[in-house]
């Protein structure tokens, strides 16, 4: 084991950076974190209205296989860059590295402010989600209960602080807490399958032609063609391919604590979004098999994925096992954001002069950057005190935002394939450069872009200031108005501090060691690295 940690800490060194955390997350903790941030059970019973209460039963059957299946070749294009770039920047680093020199600086400057925009907005939308589950909960079991914006703000801050609090723990712990998620994720995913179908009289299930069938595009959107109609379906499946989409740059912001981080995650990437994908259909299947009249529902609890089940013994037991899981997206989450914001932070990206770029000596975790993750991730949920529309317009910009900025790096990577000062050294996970790695880039950029089209669009027509579709205007709005704020504040001060992803190794026989100094790209050392290895018959 200490020699496959020397080795990560010698291919870190090679990349331009000095080992600050240590490498706790075994290779189970790292599939468990990959299951935890997509959250399966607890993201389907936060979409499955979508799908099911606007293109009917097929669309949330059929349009979850589909997804899953695009979602996979995104999974196989961002492993090769994951394998290939094992730092703690993730999509930030991996986008700078691979433009020329001359574009460094700008490029990662803005995917850099935006990465964490879209981090930032999905740690609090994910946490005002679980926030209104648990009230949900709540306000069944006790009639009299009333859900007001102060109940929920309120608890929604208190579980960002507990959040904070646990993200501050050691990296040893945090490994060893994650070991466990897992089993609640996949185990609640399980047992809500056979517990539907053992309680679910045969004959009140729906028949396979409602399931499956032209029976199951049951149009309630007011006005939409069924085409649309039933791809109104992809939004369920692409917010949990999102948090997947999370889940694959979460394994870059955590490389640099995983034990062999190029293979680690690429495995857990391929492990996680094949097993969700497999168990989120049948789980989709069973929910709809076992829906009862579609007229009933979302009911009396708001939720059509709580409401099929509602009926069930210890139904709102097995519902603190789904909240569960959704806290578990949020602690893996933070997590990730707070190391995003520490590799901006190490790289002079941010104006506090390297303040959050500390690694605490008792914890060996960035505890300052936790902390700042998670005070600014409240702020977006205050909204909500204000004008819940605003408030969910806001978290609407994650999928958009996110989805869009992690095709970034494998647009980069294909454009300058060929460019003299692009040099892409390929990690352990590699397509190759024939028409399987040119099949997969560009199909998942094209899904991206198509499905960031479906979000877009009001899902009820006619549309009116209270059912009208905010997630566009947001997110053109917002990043308009971040690239040019970044892009002001590079040109008038950053550009003196900032020069993209940089070498922080101070240890000038770390230096002559590895052959690296700082004026080098990532790729050179790398290469200069492995060349060095080859020589000396050593294994990287």
């Amino acid at each position: 084991m200490s020699s496959r940690v020397d080795d990560d800490d010698y291919n870190l060194e090679a990349l331009g950076y000095k080992p600050s955390f240590r490498r706790e997350f075994s290779n189970l903790a790292t599939i468990s974190f990959a299951f935890s941030i997509m959250g399966l059970c607890s993201s389907v019973a936060t979409t499955f209205d979508t799908p099911l209460l606007l293109g009917g039963p097929a669309s949330a059957t059929w349009c979850w296989l589909l997804g899953s299946c695009m979602c996979f070749t995104l999974g196989s294009s961002i492993a090769e860059i994951v394998s290939a770039f094992p730092t703690c920047g993730g999509v930030y680093t991996a986008s700078a590295r691979l433009c020329p020199p001359t574009h460094r600086a700008v490029v990662g400057w803005l995917v850099g402010w935006l990465n964490i925009l879209g981090q930032i907005a999905g740690v609090s939308s994910t946490e005002f989600g679980l926030a209104s589950m648990i009230l949900g909960a709540v306000s069944i079991a006790l009639p009299d209960f009333v859900i007001t914006p102060g109940k929920t703000v309120g608890l929604f801050t208190g579980l960002l602080i507990t959040h904070g609090t646990l993200n501050s723990l050691a990296t040893k712990h945090l490994a060893f807490l994650t070991r466990g998620f897992v089993f609640v994720n996949l185990g609640t995913t399980i047992v809500i399958i056979i517990v539907l179908l053992a309680t679910t009289p045969r004959s009140e299930m729906h028949p396979a032609s409602y399931v499956f069938g032209s029976e199951g595009i049951i149009n309630q959107t007011g006005g939409w063609n069924n085409g649309i109609a039933f791809l109104f379906g992809l939004l369920s499946v692409q917010w949990t391919c999102t948090q997947f989409f999370f889940c694959r740059s979460l394994f870059s912001f955590l490389s640099e604590e995983v034990r062999r981080a190029a293979y680690a995650a690429p495995s857990a990437i391929f492990i996680a979004v094949i097993g969700t994908g497999i168990l989120g259909w049948i789980l989709n299947i069973v929910l709809v098999l076992c829906s009862g009249p579609i007229g009933d529902l979302p009911g009396a609890s708001g939720s059509a994925f709580l409401q099929v089940w509602l009926g069930v013994p210890a139904a709102l037991f097995l519902w603190t096992f789904v909240c569960f899981t959704a806290f578990f997206v949020v602690q893996t989450a933070l997590q990730a954001c707070s190391r995003m914001l520490y590799a901006f932070s190490r790289d002079h990206g941010l104006p506090d002069s390297g303040y959050f770029n500390h690694v605490s000596s008792l914890t060996q975790t960035p505890l300052r950057a936790i902390w700042l993750a998670t005070g600014v991730s409240i702020l977006p949920g205050l909204l909500d005190l204000a004008s819940p529309v605003a408030a969910n317009a806001v978290f609407a910009l994650t999928a958009i935002a996110l989805d869009t900025s992690y095709i970034i790096p494998i647009f980069l990577r294909r454009l300058y394939a060929n460019h003299p000062e692009v040099r892409f050294k390929p990690g352990p996970f590699y397509m190759g450069s024939g028409i399987i790695g040119w099949a997969a880039n560009i199909a998942c950029i094209s899904w991206t872009l198509f499905v960031c089209v479906i979000f877009s669009l009001p899902t009820i027509l006619p549309v009116t200031k209270d059912n009208m579709n905010y997630a566009s205007v947001i997110t053109i709005g917002v990043v308009i108005l971040a690239v040019r704020a970044a892009w002001l504040t590079y040109v008038c001060s950053a550009h003196r501090h900032y020069h993209g992803p940089s070498s922080n190794l101070t240890n000038a026989g770390t230096g002559v060691k590895l052959g690296v100094n700082q004026g080098n790209s990532a790729q050179e050392l790398v290469t200069d690295v492995d060349e060095k290895k080859q020589q000396s018959g050593s294994i990287a």
